[in-house]
């Protein structure tokens, strides 16, 4: 299966309304009390996006046959995710605007209720794990787990420190590979992973699914590095030229384009020689990795 192929788009397509709906299914009705909070938290969860870290968890859950329904393990990541774009965009990170060709949340509504609305997807994300796997403890704790390291002070948050101590700091390729691991690349694997421990995988699938997310995810994120460079503003749904006017460390920044384009083709390949050893039903995820290697936005 090729990542431009007919049969590729509509398994795509498949899977972003199944989460589309999951997602309104999944989160508290926008009229809950208090309405402002819940409101803000939808806008920003149905504001568009790839929703490329749930798809990832479901075509990680194909791999082998499963009984459990990986779509809430799939807006939880899609929250935790939103939570931290929420958070990026606000006056005290990089002061955006736009964010997928809309307002951001904070321009939307305030900055109050924006920081909020992300504090309220955060927790929620792990309590929808806990919830929505209750009667499978061992594959809760394990998706607890993914996801709340992931996210925590030594991944996620800790790559985002990195990333601001960077902008008035040292340029190094040693910062740049922590911000890249932490900040992007983690909830990516965890994406896999989670995905995976839905499923009757063999011995040693959750590891080597680890390592298929590293890598496709480091790939994700110096092609993120590159399209802030080379695309536009309507083409990409935001500013770009941000990263190099916030003086943050990219590859592009220390390596070139032609150096970091051939870096992420190196990290995608891995990424798909790791997907074939795993084996199982992988013809979707192999498409979907060479296809983040090749996106435009």
């Amino acid at each position: 299966m090729r990542h431009d192929s007919p049969e590729f788009k509509v398994r795509m397509n498949d899977h972003i309304a199944a989460i589309e709906a999951a997602i309104h299914q999944h989160t508290p009705a926008p009229d809950t009390r208090p309405a402002i909070l819940h409101q803000a938290m939808r806008y920003s969860l149905q504001a568009g996006g790839k929703r490329l870290r749930p798809v990832l968890c479901l075509a990680a859950h194909a791999l082998f046959p499963s009984t459990l329904d990986p779509l809430p393990a799939a807006v939880a990541l899609e929250c935790l995710h939103t939570y931290s774009l929420i958070h990026d965009d606000l006056p005290c990170m990089d002061n955006s605007d736009l964010r997928r060709g809309h307002l951001t949340c904070h321009k939307q509504f305030d900055d109050a209720t924006a920081l909020l609305a992300g504090d309220a997807l955060l927790t929620h994300a792990l309590w929808l794990l806990a919830e929505a796997y209750q009667d499978v403890p061992a594959v809760a704790v394990g998706l607890v787990r993914d996801l709340g390291d992931a996210a925590g002070s030594k991944k996620l948050i800790g790559g985002q420190v990195e990333d601001i101590i960077g902008e008035r700091g040292a340029a190094t390729l040693e910062r740049l590979d922590f911000i890249h691991h932490n900040k992007t690349a983690a909830l990516i694997t965890a994406s896999i992973t989670m995905g995976v421990r839905l499923t009757n995988a063999p011995a040693g699938a959750v590891e080597k699914a680890r390592e298929i997310g590293l890598n496709a995810g480091l790939a994700f994120q110096v092609i993120d590095d590159i399209l802030d460079v080379t695309s536009d503003a309507t083409t990409m749904g935001k500013p770009v030229n941000v990263d190099a006017d916030n003086k943050k460390i990219t590859y592009p920044r220390l390596h070139g384009i032609e150096a970091s384009r051939a870096k992420a083709h190196e990290l995608t390949a891995t990424a798909v020689r790791l997907c074939e050893e795993l084996g199982g039903q992988n013809e979707f995820l192999v498409a979907l990795v060479r296809g983040m290697e090749h996106r435009i936005h």
